[in-house]
C-alpha cells in the first residue's frame, strides 16, 4: 500500500498539540531548580502526543543517541504507524536551565518534516550565522570576520553599525568575537541558552535583533533552520569537531565533507511545519500561566509552504 503524502495543513495541528503537551507537563518545575526532572516531563508530554498523531515517525533530532536517551532518541519510531513517513527534529525543553531557574526563553519545540528532508546532524558543535528575512542571499557568510558582517548588514540596512544588534550565547568561547563585534559599535544582546530562540529572533522585528552568530549545539541548528525555513532568512552552519569521536559521529550519521557550509535549504531540504510553545516568559512567546482551575500556554505554529505564522493561545483544565 502507498505511503500518503505528506500533508502540513492537516498535521499542523496535531503538532501545536505535542509541542503545548511538553510545555504543560513540565509547569510544576519552572523555578524549582530541578533541570532533570523538568526535562524528562517534557520528554514525557512530548513522546505521549507524537504517538496519537497518525505519521509514521522517525526522530532525526532528539534527545540523543539511543544508548544516551531512554526515550525520544535519534531513531526512535514514533506516531500511530498510520499516515505519512515523516522525519521528527524537537527538543522537548530547549532551555532545562532557563526553567529550573524560572529564566526568559525556554521553550518545547517540534519540526516535522517529509522523511529524508531534515539533516541527520550529530551531536557536535556547529558555527552559526544567521539574519532575518528581506536580505539578498550571502549579505553575510561564515567567511567574513565578526566585524565584516556587521558591516555588511549595516550596509544592507542603510544603517550606522551602531543601529546593529547582535544575538550571541554568554560563553567563554565567544569572548573574541564578542569584543570584535562591539569594536564597530554594534550592541550585543547576550543569551545564557536556547540559541534555537536566539536564532528565530532575528525574523522577530519586536526583539530587536539583526544578526546571530556563534557556535552552539549542531541539532539545534537544524531546529532553527526549519523555524527561518517558515519565517524567512538565512543561516549558514558548519560542523565542528574537537575529535576523532565526533567526527566518527558524522560519518555515522552518513556526513561525508566534514568541511561544508550548509544553507537553510541545506539543513532543511523540503516542506516543514515547526511549532514551539512558550515555557517561560520571553521575548518570542509569554510562559505557562497558572490559575488554581487552569494552565494556560501560547504556541507559535509555522509552515514553510505558505509562509503562515499563527499564534494560539491554549488553556487546559486542571481537573
Amino acid at each position: 500500500m502507498a505511503t500518503p503524502d505528506f500533508s502540513d495543513r492537516l498535521l499542523s495541528l496535531g503538532l501545536a498539540r505535542v509541542s503545548e503537551a511538553a510545555a504543560i507537563a513540565c509547569a510544576d518545575f519552572v523555578g524549582r531548580g530541578d533541570e532533570k526532572a523538568a526535562d524528562q516531563a517534557a520528554v514525557d508530554g512530548m513522546r505521549r502526543q507524537l504517538n496519537m498523531l497518525d505519521i509514521q515517525g522517525v526522530v532525526v533530532i532528539g534527545e540523543g543517541e539511543r544508548d544516551e536517551a531512554p526515550m525520544l532518541y535519534i531513531g526512535e519510531e514514533v506516531g500511530t504507524g498510520n499516515g505519512p513517513a515523516v522525519d521528527i527534529a524537537l527538543d522537548p525543553l530547549e532551555g532545562t536551565t532557563l526553567t529550573a531557574r524560572d529564566m526568559p526563553n525556554a521553550l518545547a519545540v517540534v519540526a516535522m518534516a517529509p522523511r529524508g528532508t531534515l539533516l541527520h546532524a550529530p551531536d557536535v558543535y556547529m558555527e552559526k550565522l544567521a539574519v532575518g528575512p528581506g536580505f539578498k542571499r550571502g549579505v553575510v557568510t561564515l567567511a567574513m570576520s565578526p566585524a565584516e558582517r556587521v558591516s555588511a548588514l549595516a550596509s544592507a540596512k542603510g544603517v550606522s553599525t551602531r543601529d546593529v544588534t547582535v544575538c550571541i550565547l554568554d560563553r567563554e568561547r565567544h569572548e573574541a568575537m564578542i569584543a570584535e563585534v562591539r569594536s564597530t559599535g554594534a550592541k550585543v544582546r547576550l543569551i545564557t541558552d536556547g540559541d534555537v530562540a536566539g536564532v528565530m529572533h532575528c525574523a522577530e522585528p519586536s526583539t530587536g535583533i539583526d544578526m546571530y552568530m556563534g557556535s552552539g549545539g549542531a541539532p539545534e541548528g537544524v531546529l532553527a533552520a526549519a523555524a527561518l525555513k517558515c519565517m524567512g532568512g538565512q543561516i549558514y552552519g558548519k560542523l565542528l569537531f574537537r575529535n576523532d569521536d565526533e567526527r566518527g559521529r558524522a560519518q555515522k550519521a552518513g556526513i561525508t565533507n566534514l568541511e561544508r557550509v550548509y544553507t537553510r535549504d541545506d539543513l532543511v531540504t523540503g516542506d516543514v511545519i515547526f511549532a514551539a510553545t512558550g515555557v517561560t516568559d520571553g521575548s518570542l512567546l509569554p510562559g505557562i500561566r497558572r490559575t488554581p482551575d487552569a494552565i494556560t500556554v501560547e504556541t507559535v505554529l509555522m509552515r514553510s509552504k505558505t509562509g503562515s505564522v499563527r499564534r494560539m493561545s491554549y488553556t487546559n483544565p486542571v481537573r
